[in-house]
C-alpha cells in the first residue's frame, strides 16, 4: 500500500514538471512570436514584473503629455515640426511604443517653442506687474504728501518747479555781464553804470526758487541748448529789456563781430522817420540760433484805416494776434509774449487806436474799458497761440506775467518816486504758490502755454528800476517801471534757460 501510494505521488510530480514546462515554451514562444506580441504585448504593466534599466526605457507618449501637462508647459496648436509626424503616427496605431531617446529626437523643437511662448508670456506678465507695481508705489507716495492721485504722469507734473516761489539770495557769481560793457546789445538809457548812480550791489542778488535747483546760466550752454533753433521776444519795451537782457548774458557782454545782424530776414528795417525799428534779430553762426524781437505794445494787430492818410486811426485788434507773429509763426522754437503797461487810455489815444472786435468797431460794453479790453486779449492771444501749438510739435510758448511798478507818492508824471537804492528792504523771500497776475494765470490755465511767473519775485525788487538816474534826466520825473540792466530781467532769462 505504502508502496502504491509513493508512485501515486511520484506521476503528480512528474505531471507538474511537465506542465511547467510546457508552460514556460509557450510563454517563450509567445514572446518571440510578432503576430502574438501584437495581439497582446508580454511588457504590458500587469506582465512587466521588473522595472527595465533607466537608459533606453521604453515610455507610452501619452505619460510624456501627462508629464508636460503637469509642468505646465504650452505646446503650440499650429506646430509644424517633426512631431506632427509622431502624432499621425500615434494616431494610426495608438499602441506604438516610443524610446525616450526617440522622443526627445522628436520634441526638440517643440520643447523650444513652448520655452519661447513660455518666456514670452512670463515677460509679459512681469512687465504688467512692474507696472502695477510702479503705480502703487506711486499711489502711496502721492497719499503720503497728500496729493491723491492714480495717475503716474499727473503726479510727476505736480512736483513740477515753481519758479516764481523762492527767495533772493547775495551771490559774488552776479552778474553774468558787465553793467560798463555789452554796448552792441544794450541801450546806454538802461545800463546803469553809464549814469550817476554809485550803488550797484543789486547786481549781486540772485533768484533760488524753493522747491528745486536752477541750473547755472552760461552763454555756451544756452547756445547748445538753442542749436538750430530761434528764441522770439514779442510785446512792450520791458519784453525789449529781455531781450537787451538775454544778448548780453550769451556773449557776457562782450564784443562779437560775428553774430549777424539778419532783421532784413524778418521785415525789421528802420523805417523813415522812425526813431527806431519795430526789432531787431541777431543769428549765431556758431550753433544756426537766432534771437529776435518784436515791439508789439498791446500784442494786437494793428491796422491803419487810411492807407493814404499819415495822420489816420489803427484799427486794434483785440481778437487778432500781429500780423508779425501770423506770418514768422512756423520760423519760432521758442516764443515769449507779454503786454500790460500800454493799457491806458493815455496811450491809446496817443497812438490813435480805435479797439476793434470780429473786424468792426467794438460795441461789447465788458470790454469797452481798458481792463476788460486788456484782459479780453490777452485771453485771445494766447487761446490762438495753443490752437496753433499742434501744428509745430517743438514750438514752446511763454507768457510773461506782468512786471510789477514801484511808484510812490505819485505816478510817472505827477511826482512818483522810487529812490530806494537798499536790495531786499521790504523782504527777500516769495512764499505763496499762487500767481500775482491773476488775470494772467487764469488766460493760460488749461493751455499748453506756459506762464512765466515773474510778478512776485520781481515786486521785492524796487531798487533796482532806473528811477531818477537816467541819463536823460527830467526833473521831477523817475523811471520806476524800466530796470537797470545787468538787473532784474536777467532771472527772467535764467527762468527761461532754466524751462528749455
Amino acid at each position: 500500500m505504502k508502496g502504491g501510494l509513493s508512485g501515486l505521488r511520484n506521476q503528480h510530480v512528474s505531471l507538474l514538471l511537465i506542465a511547467l514546462v510546457c508552460a514556460t515554451v509557450v510563454v517563450w514562444t509567445w514572446e518571440k512570436t510578432p503576430i502574438l506580441t501584437s495581439i497582446s504585448p508580454p511588457q504590458s504593466h500587469v506582465l512587466q514584473l521588473f522595472p527595465g534599466p533607466p537608459d533606453g526605457e521604453i515610455i507610452d507618449k501619452q505619460d510624456l503629455e501627462v508629464q508636460t501637462s503637469s509642468n505646465q508647459l504650452e505646446v503650440p496648436v499650429n506646430s509644424t515640426n517633426t512631431s506632427s509626424s509622431v502624432r499621425k503616427e500615434e494616431n494610426e496605431n495608438p499602441m506604438t511604443l516610443l524610446t525616450k531617446e526617440q522622443v526627445i529626437s522628436t520634441n526638440v523643437t517643440e520643447v523650444s517653442n513652448i520655452k519661447q511662448v513660455s518666456e514670452q508670456k512670463n515677460s509679459s506678465k512681469q512687465a504688467e506687474k512692474d507696472l502695477v507695481t510702479s503705480r502703487s508705489f506711486a499711489s502711496i507716495d502721492s497719499s503720503v504728501k497728500g496729493e491723491y492721485s492714480d495717475n503716474l504722469t499727473t503726479h510727476v507734473e505736480k512736483q513740477a518747479c515753481n519758479y516764481g516761489k523762492g527767495k533772493w539770495v547775495m551771490d559774488d557769481s552776479r552778474p553774468l555781464y558787465s553793467g560798463f560793457g555789452c554796448k552792441q546789445w544794450l541801450s546806454s538809457m538802461w545800463a546803469c553804470h553809464l549814469t550817476q548812480r554809485n550803488d550797484f550791489e543789486y547786481e549781486k542778488l540772485r533768484w533760488r526758487p524753493k522747491d528745486c535747483e536752477m541750473e547755472d546760466f552760461t552763454g555756451a550752454k544756452f547756445l547748445r541748448r538753442m542749436q538750430d533753433k530761434t528764441l522770439a521776444f514779442i510785446g512792450d519795451s520791458l519784453g525789449r529789456q529781455q531781450f537787451q537782457s538775454l544778448m548780453c548774458m550769451i556773449t557776457g557782454g562782450e564784443e562779437r563781430a560775428d553774430v549777424l545782424d539778419v532783421g532784413k530776414e524778418y521785415g525789421l528795417a528802420k523805417a523813415r522817420g522812425a526813431v527806431r525799428p519795430d526789432g531787431w534779430a541777431y543769428w549765431f553762426p556758431t550753433t544756426n540760433t537766432t534771437i529776435l524781437y518784436y515791439w508789439s505794445a498791446s500784442l494786437c494787430d494793428l491796422e491803419p484805416l487810411n492807407m493814404t492818410n499819415p495822420d489816420t486811426d489803427f484799427a486794434m485788434h483785440l481778437d487778432r494776434p500781429p500780423a508779425f507773429l501770423r506770418r514768422f509763426l512756423h520760423k519760432f522754437d521758442v516764443l515769449i509774449l507779454n503786454t500790460g503797461h500800454h493799457w491806458n487810455r493815455g496811450k491809446l489815444k496817443a497812438n490813435r487806436w480805435v479797439m476793434y472786435v470780429g473786424g468792426v468797431p467794438n460795441s461789447n460794453r465788458k470790454i469797452a474799458d481798458i481792463a476788460g479790453a486788456k484782459n479780453f486779449t490777452i485771453h485771445s492771444i494766447v487761446s490762438w497761440v495753443n490752437s496753433q501749438l499742434p501744428k509745430y510739435p517743438g514750438l514752446k510758448a511763454f507768457y510773461r506775467s506782468i512786471s510789477p511798478r514801484h511808484f510812490f507818492n505819485g505816478d510817472w508824471n505827477t511826482g512818483g518816486t522810487c529812490d530806494n537804492t537798499t536790495p531786499l528792504s521790504d523782504g527777500k523771500e516769495v512764499l505763496h504758490d499762487e500767481s500775482s497776475d491773476p488775470l494772467t494765470a487764469e488766460a493760460v490755465k488749461g493751455t499748453h502755454v506756459k506762464l512765466l511767473d515773474i510778478t512776485a519775485l520781481s515786486q521785492l525788487r524796487d531798487e533796482g528800476h532806473i528811477s531818477r538816474y537816467s541819463i536823460k534826466a527830467t526833473p521831477g520825473v523817475q523811471d520806476c517801471l524800466h530796470w537797470c540792466l545787468p538787473g532784474v530781467p536777467d532771472t527772467w532769462n535764467e527762468i527761461v534757460f532754466a524751462q528749455l
